[in-house]
């Protein structure tokens, strides 16, 4: 049974989530505020954290990172939950790590499906293991047991939501692939209107592999119809690319 962690100063709240995750089968535990959810992480290690961002002492963005950057919680999926909705707000949660972001009030079964979602992406079984599918061309290998990329002999460390986005345009080399594509096929679920979601992680995934990211070579934006994954082919010395980082 998946052991969710649910933090949330709002009782009601945290109750109504609470609930409804245990009716949907679900192993849940509770804690008020930022320090204890924290703590909690480390003692239970849930397989799914649920997030409130206005928390009193510590806010939400401030213990995503501090979950992302110890290593005993790194790997656990987070689902802010916040009456916080503009999209500069859901760009600082994506870059304090959130693996998804739901605003409230949200429907139950909305988050429902993002945490079966989340749990179904996160299985520690990357989703290109899962299958054969296309895993290099050219200069760039992915290791899905690490997730990890392998980009012109140098080895990259990946987040999943970046593999699996990586993973995703791979398999559609040279070609563009739409917001609704990515959406569905790596977060798991029916789009909407807000693709700001996919544009963080691309800029994350540029830093990392491209030489100048705010110029970029290999992961390009068609406007207005998507993304698209240009990759060197073998014969292009790896001497003839400047190496990002």
């Amino acid at each position: 049974m998946p052991r969710i962690l649910v933090i949330d100063d709002d009782p009601a709240i945290a109750e109504l989530v609470s609930v409804n995750l245990e009716m949907a089968g679900y192993d849940v535990s509770q804690a008020g505020d930022g320090t204890r959810g924290q703590a909690l992480a480390l003692q239970l290690q849930p397989d799914l954290i649920l997030l409130d961002l206005m928390l009193p002492q510590v806010d939400g963005f401030t213990i995503c990172q501090r979950i992302r950057r110890d290593e005993r919680t790194a790997d656990i999926p987070v689902l802010m939950l916040t009456a916080l909705s503009q999209t500069q707000n859901k760009v600082e949660g994506f870059n304090a790590g959130a693996d998804d972001y739901l605003t409230k009030p949200f429907e139950v079964e909305e988050m429902l499906a993002r945490v079966r979602a989340l749990l179904r992406r996160t299985d520690r079984i990357p989703q290109a293991a899962k299958h054969s599918e296309i895993l290099s061309y050219g200069a760039l290998i992915l290791v899905p047991e690490r997730f990890e990329a392998i980009w012109f002999s140098k080895t990259v460390k990946l987040t999943h939501l970046e593999f699996e986005l990586l993973h995703c345009l791979l398999q559609r080399h040279g070609q563009t692939v739409s917001p609704s594509e990515i959406l569905k096929e790596v977060w798991g679920y029916d789009p909407d209107d807000d693709i700001e979601t996919i544009r963080v992680h691309v800029r994350h995934l540029r830093t990392k592999l491209e030489p100048d990211p705010r110029h970029p070579k290999y992961i390009k934006t068609v406007y207005g119809a998507g993304y698209c994954l240009e990759l060197p082919s073998e014969s292009m010395s790896i001497e003839n690319v400047q190496m990002a980082g």
